[in-house]
């Protein structure tokens, strides 16, 4: 299983790459094993603030749909267009071309309570 060291997790199987104040989350390659087949991807949420594990969208497979969790507060900056064609996407390349969304940061602070790769790779 795939665990980028540069990354922070949540407990919800949430991924979050900071790029100075924004960021892009998107769900774990453990996530979308467990999920199967992604056949869709609804994201309203954005241009919205939204608090720290507010539901910003749902993921869904062929056998279950799941909430996706905001790793930390922000402001959405954009949702990634290419999930409206492709959601397989996330399957294919969950920490590259299959990421969710792109958030400024509003309280960087609730960075600390991430966790690292080695301790998301732990709870699994």
């Amino acid at each position: 299983m795939n665990v980028p060291a540069d990354l922070l997790y949540t407990k919800d199987h949430e991924w979050l790459r900071v790029e100075g104040n924004t960021g892009y989350v998107g769900v774990t390659d453990f996530a979308q094993g467990e999920l199967g087949d992604i056949v869709f991807v609804e994201i309203e949420t954005g241009g919205e603030s939204l608090n720290i594990e507010e539901v910003f969208g749902t993921i869904e497979a062929v056998k279950t749909v799941s909430d996706m969790f905001m790793p930390v507060s922000g402001e959405i900056l954009e949702v990634n267009p290419a999930l409206e064609e492709s959601p397989d996407v996330v399957n294919k390349d969950p920490y590259g071309k299959g990421w969710m969304v792109k958030i400024k940061i509003t309280n960087p602070s609730e960075l600390n309570d991430l966790l690292s790769a080695e301790k998301y790779s732990a709870l699994l």
